[in-house]
């Protein structure tokens, strides 16, 4: 059991900070990309916060997770621009770069599957290529699996597409779970949280 001293002396550091990728506007909504803006939207309800416009050009609530401070984030530039938002909220709340985790689709991996990491390349995504620009790879990163396009659909258009009617029947639980994976990863860091849901 965590105490409340350990807890005062964790948030002596600040706060984390948690991205969700995706891209803005309704027509983006349901897409295979937008899954960090899903998580991150339960997540807010599990802090009990609405977005709200940050000058940082995001969306953002701030609350607590797991007795940690987090400022949740929504990018509200296009996904190949998240690094200028990101940069902004990191240097207005002081994060450091151990603290911020990036919650986005993952092609190379299967659907649902979860994998939690800190660092590394961007394996072609234009959001991770952003942010990585702006800051360095030593991030942390919770990938949810999107799986490859069938047969010889363009990626580009695979992520732009919405999750099929067999994926979206299981999808709740899903992001339930990814949400679950960012609490861990905030509160008892990145080993543990990955002993848990690296599946």
């Amino acid at each position: 059991m965590v105490t409340s001293q350990a807890h005062a002396t964790a948030d002596d550091n600040g706060p984390w900070l948690v991205v969700g990728l995706g891209n803005p506007g309704p027509e983006y909504a349901g897409n295979r990309h937008n899954i960090g803006f899903l998580v991150a939207d339960l997540l807010a309800e599990r802090v009990g916060g609405r977005f709200k416009t940050h000058k940082s050009r995001a969306q953002v609530v701030e609350g607590r997770l797991a007795g940690r401070r987090v400022v949740l984030a929504k990018p509200m530039s296009y996904m190949n621009l998240s690094g200028g938002p990101v940069t902004a909220l990191r240097d207005f709340y002081k994060v450091p770069l151990e603290r911020i985790v990036v919650v986005h689709d993952e092609l190379d991996i299967d659907f649902a599957v979860l994998r939690l990491k800190r660092g590394g390349g961007d394996n072609g995504h234009n959001g991770l290529k952003s942010i990585t620009k702006s800051l360095g790879p030593d991030y942390h990163r919770v990938r949810f699996g999107i799986g490859r396009p069938p047969g010889r659909m363009d990626v580009a258009a695979f992520v732009l597409k919405d999750f099929s009617a067999t994926e979206r029947k299981g999808l709740d639980f899903e992001v339930d779970r990814a949400a679950d994976a960012v609490e861990a990863l905030v509160s008892q860091g990145l080993e543990r949280a990955q002993s848990a849901y690296n599946s």
